[in-house]
């Protein structure tokens, strides 16, 4: 065997692999940033979850607010129809008792 055959990429991260799995620190390493690594991703997910979930229920809370506002103003129009036809019956009846008088 040449000595290309031994410092060829192939060889240098057979080696490399070989090494990490053979040693107790880089596997710890490797250990301990696998954990980091799951904690970071539930971490992340949890903190997504809870933004969802608020942005639900604010959507839920101007979703009924407007609904509320909407009935109010329907409430209101109602209330007004409702007065406006009733002082023109007002009228009208004075109107009317007014022209019996005469």
């Amino acid at each position: 065997m040449d000595f290309d055959d031994f410092v060829g990429p192939e060889v240098a991260i057979a080696s490399a692999v070989t090494a990490a799995i053979l040693s107790p620190r880089v596997r710890g390493v490797l250990r301990r940033g696998a954990v980091y690594g799951v904690a970071g991703a539930l971490i992340a997910g949890d903190a997504l979850s809870t933004a969802a979930r608020g942005v639900g229920r604010g959507t839920q809370q101007a979703a009924s607010t407007t609904g509320g506002v909407v009935r109010g103003a329907a409430d209101s129009a109602g209330g007004v129809a409702r007065s406006a036809a009733e002082r023109a019956r007002g009228a009208a009846g004075s109107v009317r008792s007014a022209g019996s008088e005469s």
